[in-house]
């Protein structure tokens, strides 16, 4: 999720679990815990994009990190806040909690997270978009409440348990969302006739009411989409799949890995005397654009007999355009 959503998630389980003991101290490391998990951006810094690419949302975000590195930060707090009440022990309980929390509510999103490190076993159920307003808002507006509260007073606790209810509970309903979603998609699919491999499904950006799919065939893609709000059937639009164009740089290392990232989900494309590999699972820009860009490409540039990827950076203008067209697509065909 967004760092404004780990923020607030871990302040709100800092709040329960130690806001007794050291009121809005509590809030304040637990938002340190819920942003230290995503420091594995810095990848990006000191390794080529594919590495990067691995390494984020690996081992910071696994059960693993969160065991090892709770009772390291909870004796660096205690040593900053030696007059507190709160004790080495109150202090890694606390981390702990605030560490892997943000890895489970990431598990909920497409990208998914290695929560079991060191097995190669990404967990991403794909019910909640990176930033869903409708999820963090509410919490962040309970949290704020609950600030303003007396430390010892039974409404702080009741506010930021609300908080936590609340938001859980609409975690809960996006997979009932997500459910119906994906038989509505099948039964599009059978209605139509298609004969398919495999299919996705994940919100569109921003909410749980506008719905994607994608759909494998033997050579191509179909993506589609559905709101709660269509009154006409879903369609499907279809994209080749083109992956013969890799020819040698398919036994590429730096492919195999990208296909790998990608689960498979992934199109090949040309432009002028450059490969363009674009990952599936994360859809398009403009599904309406008759040549969309995918939110993901990268450039695959053969280098000096190096191989080199590149993601394809995307304009401002782009993402207005998206939004622009999103909120119109929400309300309905």
């Amino acid at each position: 999720m967004d760092s404004l959503t780990q923020i607030v998630l871990g302040s709100a389980v800092g709040e329960a679990v130690l806001g007794r003991k050291v009121g809005n101290k509590a809030m304040l490391y637990g938002a340190i815990a819920g942003t230290i998990p995503d420091l594995d951006v810095i990848a990006n810094y000191f390794t080529d994009t594919v590495t990067a690419i691995e390494v984020h949302r690996g081992f910071t975000h696994s059960i693993v990190f969160a065991i090892l590195f709770a009772p390291v930060f909870g004796w660096l707090i205690s040593k900053i806040e030696k007059r507190s009440a709160a004790v080495w022990q109150d202090w890694s309980w606390l981390m702990f909690w605030g560490l892997f929390t943000h890895p489970i509510l990431d598990a909920f999103t497409t990208w998914g997270t290695q929560l079991f490190w060191p097995f190669d076993i990404r967990v991403a159920f794909k019910n909640i978009f990176v930033i869903d307003p409708l999820y963090t808002l509410p919490f962040l507006i309970f949290l704020i409440l609950a600030m303003r509260a007396e430390r010892d007073s039974p409404k702080r606790r009741r506010l930021n348990n609300l908080g936590l209810i609340v938001s859980s509970s609409y975690l809960v309903l996006s997979l009932v969302l997500k459910g119906i979603t994906f038989q509505k998609f099948e039964n599009a699919l059978q209605e139509q006739g298609y004969e398919y491999l495999q299919i996705e499904t994940k919100p569109a950006a921003l909410n749980t009411i506008l719905w994607t799919a994608n759909v494998e065939l033997k050579d191509a893609y179909l993506i589609g989409d559905y709101s709660f709000f269509d009154s006409k059937p879903i369609s499907f639009k279809r994209y080749d799949k083109n992956h013969h164009l890799l020819g040698e740089l398919e036994k590429e290392d730096k492919v195999q890995r990208l296909i790998k990232i990608s689960n498979g989900w992934y199109i090949i494309s040309k432009q002028e005397d450059k490969i363009l590999f674009s990952d599936l699972r994360f859809g398009v820009l403009d599904i309406e654009n008759e040549d969309p860009d995918f939110v993901f490409t990268y450039w695959l540039n053969d280098q000096n007999e190096e191989l080199v990827v590149e993601e394809v950076k995307r304009k401002p203008a782009e993402a207005k355009e998206l939004l622009l067209g999103l909120g119109q697509r929400i309300l309905g065909n």
